[in-house]
């Protein structure tokens, strides 16, 4: 009986060992099924800022200085000769006819004093004239005076009558001398420069202060002879000054060249800006004519080592990468080449991790700023 017992246990081991590896099995199985029934996620829709592409003309340009200047900006000089009494200080603002600048009219008033006295000698002379005139003419009639004399008084009442519109004629132009001690504002605006001072002695047009309107202002620019076909009366251009930018509209184009540079003057008309006289600008000059175009907005573009392309999205609402390539180009639109028309949606915010066929979320439209 004790001989068996060995024979026995190994055989409970042995069925033991065989259960375990069943079960063992079976775990195995099981974890194996279910890992190939799991399935990958798939991506959450991606939040996407959207736009259209547009047919647009569009034209190359060339980015040109210039300069912001004042319509009204003059030079006021003496128009007498004189001592400055008193000259208007720089930055002072001064309306239309005002005074800005007086010269000692001391000697002038004495002119004209003196024309006023020669002005009322001569008018009693006339005076004279044409009583002794009026009286020969009547003797005359009786018989009792010559016809060669009364022609002798008829002569000297003529020669008296010019000499009184001399003396009249002296007087104005005395009076407007002594109104030129003055110098008044052609128009208003504010003093820039003064080149001369108090206390200094002038001469008929010596300049002495020059004046600047705040108000009447635009943009001047020279434009190359290439470009000067393409600005043309009432087109639009571009003008930065930075960090602004503004639309302008060309007023005025010089068709004669300066003599060094061989460039053309171009003044613009702008609207809604505050630059001062004399800030920098730049200005976008065509240097083409203008052509139609497929253009996305410039955020559209993505930008990657393989290229350029741009999200499109599709009509599942996935996004859809489509390479392009490059053309002309503005301050918010640039031409595209590639399978992209007029009307298809692309994404210009969000697509800086989008993947090709990823589910798309639309952000509503921005609405421009009033």
């Amino acid at each position: 009986m004790f001989s068996r017992l060995p024979v026995r246990g190994a055989r409970i081991v042995l069925r033991r060992l065989c259960a375990a590896f069943a079960v063992f099995a079976f775990a195995a199985v099981s974890q194996s099924a279910h890992t190939q029934d799991k399935t990958p996620t798939a991506p959450p829709p991606a939040l996407v800022q959207v736009a259209e592409a547009q047919q647009i003309h569009m034209a190359p340009t060339v980015w040109m200085p210039g300069a912001i200047v004042s319509r009204d900006d003059a030079r006021v000089a003496a128009e007498v000769e004189g001592r400055l009494v008193e000259v208007a200080d720089v930055g002072e603002r001064v309306a239309g006819n005002d005074p800005i600048a007086r010269i000692d009219d001391t000697d002038l008033k004495i002119e004209f004093a003196e024309a006023r006295a020669v002005l009322l000698r001569e008018r009693a002379k006339l005076q004279f004239a044409e009583q002794e005139r009026s009286r020969l003419q009547g003797l005359a009639g009786k018989g009792l005076v010559t016809k060669s004399r009364l022609d002798q008084a008829r002569a000297e009442r003529d020669a008296a009558q010019g000499e009184w519109q001399v003396a009249r004629a002296r007087l104005d132009a005395a009076e407007d001398r002594l109104a030129d001690t003055v110098l008044r504002a052609p128009f208003a605006g504010v003093v820039a420069e003064r080149y001369r001072r108090s206390g200094e002695r002038v001469d008929v047009g010596t300049e002495v202060l020059r004046l600047v309107s705040p108000e009447s202002l635009e943009a001047q620019t020279r434009v190359p002879p290439s470009s000067l076909p393409h600005v043309t009366i009432g087109s639009a251009m571009r003008v930065r000054a930075n960090p602004s930018e503004t639309d302008a509209r060309v007023r005025a184009v010089v068709p004669v060249g300066d003599d060094r540079s061989r460039l053309y003057e171009v003044r613009l008309t702008l609207d809604n800006v505050h630059w001062p006289a004399g800030t920098v600008v730049r200005v976008s000059v065509p240097t083409a004519k203008p052509r139609s175009v497929v253009a996305v907005p410039r955020d559209a573009l993505v930008l990657r080592q393989d290229g350029v392309s741009v999200f499109r999205v599709g009509d599942d609402h996935t996004a859809q990468l489509i390479p392009v390539t490059t053309g002309l180009a503005d301050e918010s639109m640039i031409e595209v080449h590639g399978d992209i028309a007029p009307g298809d949606r692309v994404i210009t915010r969000g697509g800086e991790r989008l993947r090709p066929g990823q589910p798309l979320k639309l952000m509503p439209p921005v609405k421009p700023k009033p």
